[in-house]
């Protein structure tokens, strides 16, 4: 068996997270740098975990002939606030999987919850704070909050990506050819993504229970 080869920083966040002068993957978020090297997911979110979504032949005709490969979608998080999406295309399936992993790993964003839910009001962030939308393609995903106990009330690609996120009720709404895998995900992530953009006043925020990245028991 090979030996694993020994991580080398190319950007001063990794450097910094290989030092420990970084040990908490929101300090990135709070500095608002982008995470360039997939390694600083590994070391910061070492409970991360991995769902592929979707597999799916692409062919081209070249002028040597017709090619074949492989894409692969797939979905990141540490089901507490943090969830990446990405795709990788290959000759075969293993490396299209890996290399949607690493590009995954690298739109790894942070997701604020909340109890947004006029009928509920239990004070944890178990759903989203408020309404949001995300957009791809010909789809478009609404996520509402919900009581505690509902459940996520979604197709099964939005399931996957919002259990990876750490929210476990929500209600939804689906527009479009929601049987497009990748676009259906692609609007999950991007709704996701806006529960961060809307910036909420300190009582609005304390009001809907909201929290952005990991929850700390």
């Amino acid at each position: 068996m090979p030996e694993e080869i020994e991580w080398e920083p190319r950007t001063r966040i990794g450097a910094m997270v290989k030092n420990g002068e970084i040990t908490k993957i929101g300090e990135i978020f709070r500095l608002g740098l982008p995470i360039m090297e997939p390694e600083i997911v590994d070391i910061l979110l070492p409970d991360i975990t991995e769902e592929v979504l979707d597999i799916n032949i692409v062919q081209r005709m070249h002028k040597s002939g017709r090619r074949v490969r492989f894409r692969a979608t797939v979905a990141v998080g540490n089901k507490n606030g943090y969830v990446g999406l990405g795709k990788g295309v290959a000759k075969e399936v293993g490396p299209a999987i890996r290399k949607a992993i690493r590009d995954a790993k690298l739109n790894l964003i942070q997701v604020a919850r909340g109890c947004g839910s006029w009928e509920c009001g239990c004070g944890t962030s178990h759903s989203v704070p408020f309404a949001v939308t995300g957009r791809a393609g010909s789809v478009r995903v609404t996520l509402l909050p919900a009581p505690r106990g509902v459940g996520l009330v979604t197709n099964n690609v939005t399931k996957k990506i919002l259990t990876l996120a750490g929210i476990t009720d929500v209600w939804s709404k689906t527009f479009g050819q929601t049987r497009t895998t990748i676009n259906t995900a692609k609007a999950t992530y991007e709704a996701l993504r806006n529960t961060t953009r809307m910036k909420l006043t300190e009582s609005e925020a304390k009001a809907v229970s909201m929290i952005e990245g990991e929850v700390v028991e």
